[in-house]
């Protein structure tokens, strides 16, 4: 395997958003594989990856050699079992809102070699490689420091809005994601256990920096705002978050919120909304102008 600072990893935005749930040791050891693939080639569930005990030391940081067997010994024993939900998995067949499907067909544990030999599932290949469009691109290194699962996960849903610099997610569906609906009831808890330490692992080890607000809707908080961008890039200027109140006060007639929302905030939106359209539709519209603008340089 490659050194960290020279594997990217490359998955299907598919992927990135879906519903799952792993272990760190689980996590880097299928970090590690997926950067071994070329996303722009066809791969097999026929294909073995390898994973050493030495390789995860060098991608995690580890002191002792020992933690990085304990922790393929570890990512043997469950991820077989482990399962990941895609939601409308297949463009070409709406009426497929879900997809449960294995990472892995096969594991195999080599204990005298401290060595782990695996194969992607079938249901996962199709969003590991031959990939045109879609998909989040990001450096392993970025991540391999990482102690929190939810800090490689919050990671992901960030790069994958690099370009618009600021993305809001919905609280419930981001518990349904991670998978820790009932582990959290109380939003100072999800702060506390999943939100802020993932902040501060990404500030602390990553390529971005980022921070959060929250938005309310009534007196509940119904989402998280994050701003985040390269730390040689400088932070975008504060401004003050919205409640669902003051968006309806200010709105105009035939405003859409996007509008509202870009208009009060001083952001280019305003311009780019369309009638009904909600804000995070039109920054994932003026993302995808983004990426394709990119293309055609």
């Amino acid at each position: 395997m490659d050194k960290p600072a020279h594997l990217t990893v490359v998955k299907s935005n598919k992927v990135v958003e879906a519903s799952y749930m792993l272990t760190l040791a689980e996590q880097r050891v299928l970090l590690a594989c997926i950067a071994q693939i070329d996303a722009k080639q066809e791969l097999t569930e026929n294909y073995r990856f390898e994973i050493t005990a030495s390789g995860v030391a060098d991608l995690a940081g580890l002191d002792s050699l020992s933690n990085a067997y304990r922790d393929l010994k570890k990512a043997a024993e469950k991820l077989y079992e482990r399962s990941v939900i895609i939601d409308d998995p297949d463009p070409d067949n709406p009426q497929i809102t879900q997809r449960k499907t294995r990472w892995i067909s096969s594991i195999d544990y080599v204990p005298g070699e401290g060595k782990l030999v695996l194969s992607f599932s079938v249901g996962i290949v199709p969003y590991l490689s031959q990939l045109s469009r879609e998909f989040t691109k990001y450096k392993l290194k970025h991540v391999a420091r990482f102690e929190s699962v939810y800090s490689i996960r919050l990671y992901e849903l960030l790069v994958q809005w690099s370009s618009a610099g600021e993305r809001e997610i919905e609280v419930e569906w981001l518990k349904k994601q991670f998978q820790v609906e009932d582990k959290y009831d109380r939003l100072s808890n999800l702060k506390s256990r999943v939100i802020d330490p993932a902040v501060e692992e990404i500030n602390r080890h990553s390529n971005l920096w980022v921070k959060y607000g929250q938005r309310k809707s009534g007196r509940t908080v119904t989402h998280f705002q994050f701003q985040f961008g390269l730390k040689d890039q400088p932070p975008a200027p504060e401004r003050n978050r919205l409640t669902e109140d003051e968006i309806n006060k200010q709105a105009r007639p035939g405003e859409s919120r996007a509008a509202v929302i870009a208009r009060l905030t001083g952001t280019s939106l305003s311009e780019m909304a369309k009638p009904g359209e909600t804000f995070e539709q039109a920054l994932e519209r003026k993302r995808v102008l983004a990426e394709a603008k990119k293309k055609l340089r």
